[in-house]
């Protein structure tokens, strides 16, 4: 590759004489007016809110003058985001050049600038509205390299605006953005999706399911993230095809306090929930304040493995996803069987095979393959699979580029996920996680007045959700894995299912043993009520399920770590086998 040069970028004042101020900065600069003014840009209009933080603009155009005209002149008479950054009186514009750029590029670049503003905590509201992701093209290699050095280069303008790259590629709201570029499944899925959602919209139809499944890890988060926001950016653009477009309603449910936060953050932040409330909710929520006889239009459920399977609490129903069919036109449910994980949301195999079905018959059913999370070869996503799906334990397979240890002392991994986060080598996001076989209650303290507690060897640590946030800064709104403290606690699933790590580290529990070359599962050592009690079935019989349960929380734990996976087994026979499982693979990581 030729070197690709570094980036021109001006910042201006944003007002009536903005195209006066670019043609003033330039100043008869050649260079300057070549990239800037003839070549297509990529810009950004910010403007400081009275709350704090900014409410943002990014776009690209071949013309900038002229779109700079459109925006001032044209924009406000129709877009009240406009119209409020006409009044602002401290609104600032950055203008972007590159000699690389060509059409193409541009709005990769644009695409990769939303990707990064959305999980910018300082950014409040962003504003755009366009699917930019590019096919392949002439430059498209080029791409990440020119917005690294145009990303820093505006730190050097703004480091609140601007923070570092890596403190947003750790955030939630980053990794569940739809600004990502899809893969070719993605892109498959999407297509098929949205192309399936406006037939059943323009035929009036109602109870269509779409039935997206996935392992962990395989994208299915940021499909429904990228669906949501395309289906809410839907316009009526006069034709018949589109009638009614820019009245729809939309909803997101989720089941899971965590993924809960993020979602409201996307969709406040991208504004798409100006015209109704309650857009992002949970399930129970949506079932109580909608009528079957006035059904949602589009209706996305993340972790639908989440979903009730018989009445609980406000839910008064049998089964969320039939009631939330009755209420909507159609649904998208995204559904990974080995991650249920309570007994109220347990299914029993006919029931998946029905739901299954029914998709079929609409031609519905989507499956995604690909493991997106995991950056490590087959032969070592094989072996973390099958410790929960074959119950066997294998030879450790060697892997230059995934971090896989086992431990003999839990006190020595948790000192190398701290290392990790905080030393030298900025591994970014990691933290310890834990199996439910030690008591927690989130509504009490223990007797003692302490914390609940996790022991393992020598190493004791808080359960999750205890310790109290550091700083002045409110992180009530980060998910759990984000808040600085939580390095000092253990996580569970209830805290980091949907969401990864670059490296974690798993306390596999005393509810997992290993015995005659088997990994066995024992539910009188969990603590996990929800997986252990009685579930009554189909038949009207109460039995128990955790030998399904146990197992699922496990693969959720061992699931997490995108660069790295370290674990230490409180069982000794386990601890053990994987010990020597590691053998032939210490000399890569010691």
């Amino acid at each position: 590759m030729s070197d690709i040069g570094y980036p021109i970028i001006e910042k201006i004042k944003y007002d009536s004489q903005a195209t006066d101020n670019l043609t003033d900065v330039i100043d008869g600069d050649k260079l300057k007016r070549r990239l800037l003014m003839e070549y297509p840009t990529v810009y950004i209009i910010y403007s400081p809110i009275k709350s704090g933080g900014y409410k943002v603009y990014v776009g690209e155009t071949n013309d900038i003058e002229r779109r700079t005209e459109q925006h001032l002149n044209e924009d406000p008479r129709v877009r009240d985001d406009w119209r409020e950054l006409s009044k602002s009186k401290d609104a600032q514009m950055f203008v972007i050049g590159h000699d690389h750029f060509n059409k193409s590029l541009t709005l990769d670049i644009e695409n990769q600038m939303m990707l990064f503003m959305l999980g910018v905590p300082s950014v409040k509201r962003l504003n755009n509205r366009r699917e930019n992701e590019q096919n392949e093209y002439y430059t498209s290699n080029e791409k990440d390299k020119i917005f690294s050095r145009i990303w820093r280069k505006l730190r050097g303008f703004d480091k609140n605006l601007f923070p570092v790259e890596s403190i947003i590629r750790d955030s939630a709201i980053f990794k569940a953005s739809p600004f990502h570029n899809l893969t070719t499944e993605q892109k498959n899925a999407k297509d098929i999706i949205v192309d399936k959602v406006i037939d059943a919209l323009l035929s009036k139809k109602k109870g269509q399911l779409i039935l997206v499944e996935g392992e962990a890890g395989s994208g299915k988060t940021v499909l429904l993230s990228t669906i949501f926001y395309l289906i809410s950016t839907l316009k009526d653009d006069g034709s018949p095809l589109r009638q009614g477009f820019d009245h729809l309603k939309n909803y997101v449910l989720v089941n899971h306090d965590e993924q809960l936060k993020v979602y409201e953050d996307i969709i406040d932040k991208l504004n798409l929930n100006y015209q109704y409330d309650d857009v992002v909710s949970k399930p129970t929520h949506f079932i109580n304040s909608h009528d079957e006889s006035d059904p949602a239009d589009v209706v996305l459920v993340d972790e639908a493995h989440l979903l009730w399977t018989q009445g609980k609490q406000a839910y008064r129903g049998q089964n969320q996803l039939d009631d939330i069919l009755k209420r909507a036109r159609i649904t998208v449910a995204i559904f990974d069987r080995n991650q249920i994980l309570k007994t109220e949301e347990y299914l029993e195999p006919q029931q998946i095979q029905n739901m299954e079905e029914k998709a079929m018959k609409q031609n519905n059913l989507i499956m995604l393959s690909n493991q997106l999370r995991i950056d490590a070869n087959k032969e070592t996503i094989e072996w973390i699979r099958d410790i929960t799906d074959k119950k066997i334990i294998k030879k450790i397979p060697q892997d230059s580029k995934y971090d896989l240890r086992i431990f003999d002392d839990a006190k020595e991994m948790y000192e190398a996920i701290r290392d990790k986060a905080l030393g030298d080598q900025k591994a970014g996001l990691s933290r310890i996680l834990a199996t439910f076989d030690w008591k927690y209650n989130g509504k009490r303290k223990p007797d003692n007045g302490g914390y609940w507690m996790v022991t393992a060897g020598d190493l004791s640590l808080p359960w999750n959700l205890q310790l109290k946030p550091k700083g002045s800064r409110s992180l009530k709104k980060l998910a759990w894995a984000e808040q600085e403290q939580t390095l000092d606690e253990v996580g569970s699933t209830y805290t980091i299912q949907g969401f990864d790590l670059n490296y974690c580290g798993v306390i596999i529990g005393p509810s997992v043993k290993y015995r005659n070359g088997h990994v066995v599962f024992d539910a009188d050592a969990s603590e996990n009520t929800n997986a252990i009690r009685n579930r009554t079935l189909h038949d009207g019989k109460k039995r128990k399920v955790a030998s399904q349960l146990l197992p699922n929380e496990l693969n959720v734990l061992l699931t997490r770590g995108v660069h790295g996976l370290y674990i230490y087994a409180v069982d000794d026979e386990l601890r053990k086998a994987m010990l020597k499982a590691d053998e032939d693979c210490n000399r890569l990581h010691r």
